[in-house]
C-alpha cells in the first residue's frame, strides 16, 4: 500500500512539474525582454548605414546585419513601432536596396538583405525596394549552377529568398524549383554525399566537416548555429510557400527530423553546445544556436507540426534560460558566439564577453523571442 502511494505522488508531482515546465512566459515580460535587447542595439548603432568595422570595413548590409533586420521584422510585427520601420526603412535606403556587391552576386551572404527589403516591399509597394534582389535571384533561376551553397549557413541566408519572391510574383514555381534545386544538392551531394546526415538528423557546416573528420570524443561534428540556419530556413521557406507546393512536405521532414535530433542533445540548462554531440569541445551556454532552435521550434509548435506535448518544455526551457540568464540589464546580449564555422570559434563565449561582431546574435535571439510571444 505504501508503496502504491508512493507511486501516485511521484507520479502527481511528476505532471505538476511537467504543468509548471509548460507554462507559457508572461507576454508583457517577453515583449519587454525583447524590446530592451532591441534598444541596446539601435543605442549603439543610432545611424544603420554607417558600415561596420571588424579587421576591416564592410558595408552594413552584410550577412551579419541582414539576420539583425530578420529579427527586427519579427519585433514589428507583434509590436509595430514606427521607430523600427524607420530604423529598417533607413537600412534599406542608405543602401540604395542594393543587393551587397551588386545584382550579379552569387553568394549568399550576400543576398540575405533582400528578405527584409522584401518585407518593406510589402508594406509600401516600392518596386525599388526589390529591384536589386529582384533581378539576382531571377539571375540565378535563368543559370544552371545548384552547388553555390556550398555551406549550410547559405541555406537561412538565401533560401527564403526565393519563396518569399517565387510569393510575390504568384507563386511562381521556377523560383520554389530553384531553391529546391539549390537545398537538395547541399543536402545530397556537395562534398561526397551531401551536408545531411539522415541518420542522426543533422547537417554538417561543409565539406572540411564531414566524415572522416571527427570532434575530439569521436564524434562527428555538428555545430549548433549552423543547424540552427538551416533550421531558421525551413522556417522561413515554409512560412512563405503554398500548401500545395510539391516540396513542402520534404521540407517538413526535414523540418521534422532536425526537430526531433536537436531535442534529443538538450543540455540539463535549457542551451545547446556549440557542438551538439561533444559537450567537453567548449562545451558553455551559447545563445546563437540555441535561440534559432527555440525560433523553429516554437514556430512548429505553434503551427501544429510538432507535438505541443514533447516539444513545448523544450522550447520553453531554452527560451526561460537566455531570457533569465543572457541578457544584462542594459539589454547587452551574453553567451554570444562570434562569427565563424566551428565550436572553437569565437571563444571563449561568456556572459560579459562581446564577440567581433553581434548585431546576428540580437537577430535570432528577436527571432526566438517573438515565436515564443506568439504562442497561445
Amino acid at each position: 500500500m505504501k508503496k502504491n502511494l508512493f507511486s501516485l505522488a511521484v507520479l502527481l508531482i511528476t505532471g505538476l512539474m511537467t504543468m509548471q515546465a509548460q507554462e507559457l512566459p508572461n507576454r508583457q515580460e517577453t515583449l519587454k525582454t525583447l524590446l530592451s535587447v532591441n534598444k541596446y542595439f539601435m543605442t549603439q548603432n543610432p545611424d544603420p548605414g554607417v558600415p561596420t568595422f571588424v579587421k576591416k570595413m564592410r558595408t552594413s548590409n552584410l550577412w551579419t546585419r541582414a539576420v539583425y533586420y530578420e529579427g527586427l521584422m519579427a519585433l514589428y510585427s507583434i509590436y509595430p513601432q514606427e521607430e523600427f520601420y524607420d530604423y529598417a526603412y533607413r537600412w534599406g535606403e542608405s543602401h540604395n536596396w542594393m543587393v551587397r556587391n551588386g545584382s550579379i552576386s552569387r553568394d549568399a551572404d550576400n543576398q540575405c538583405c533582400g528578405q527584409t527589403y522584401i518585407d518593406l516591399y510589402r508594406m509600401t509597394g516600392d518596386r525599388r525596394m526589390i529591384r536589386s534582389i529582384d533581378a539576382c535571384m531571377t539571375m540565378l533561376v535563368n543559370t544552371p549552377q545548384v552547388n553555390d551553397w556550398w555551406w549550410i549557413d547559405a541555406i537561412q541566408m538565401a533560401m527564403p529568398v526565393f519563396a518569399k519572391l517565387g510569393k510575390e510574383k504568384g507563386n511562381d514555381q521556377r523560383y520554389f524549383d530553384k531553391m529546391w534545386e539549390m537545398y537538395s544538392y547541399t543536402r545530397n551531394q556537395h562534398g561526397e554525399n551531401g551536408m545531411y546526415n539522415p541518420e542522426d538528423g543533422l547537417w554538417w557546416r561543409d565539406h572540411d566537416f564531414d566524415p572522416p573528420y571527427k570532434e575530439p570524443n569521436g564524434e562527428d561534428c555538428y555545430w549548433a548555429r549552423g543547424n540552427g540556419w538551416v533550421y531558421a530556413a525551413l522556417v522561413r521557406v515554409l512560412n512563405e510557400i503554398p500548401e500545395n507546393e510539391k516540396h513542402r512536405a520534404d521540407y517538413i521532414k526535414d523540418f521534422k527530423a532536425m526537430s526531433k535530433a536537436i531535442k534529443a542533445c538538450q543540455r540539463t540548462d535549457g542551451y545547446w553546445n556549440v557542438s551538439m554531440h561533444d559537450e567537453g569541445n567548449f562545451g558553455g551556454k551559447e545563445v546563437t544556436g540555441t535561440s534559432l532552435f527555440v525560433y523553429g521550434m516554437a514556430w512548429g509548435v505553434r503551427n501544429g507540426i510538432l507535438d505541443r506535448e514533447e516539444y513545448l518544455p523544450v522550447l520553453l526551457k531554452a527560451w526561460n534560460a537566455m531570457s533569465k540568464e543572457a541578457v544584462h540589464k542594459n539589454g547587452f546580449l551574453g553567451y554570444v558566439q562570434g562569427t565563424g564555422k566551428e565550436p572553437k570559434d569565437g571563444q571563449p563565449v561568456k556572459y560579459d564577453s562581446k564577440p567581433d561582431f553581434e548585431d546576428y546574435g540580437i537577430g535570432c535571439f528577436l527571432l526566438a523571442g517573438t515565436e515564443v510571444y506568439k504562442l497561445k
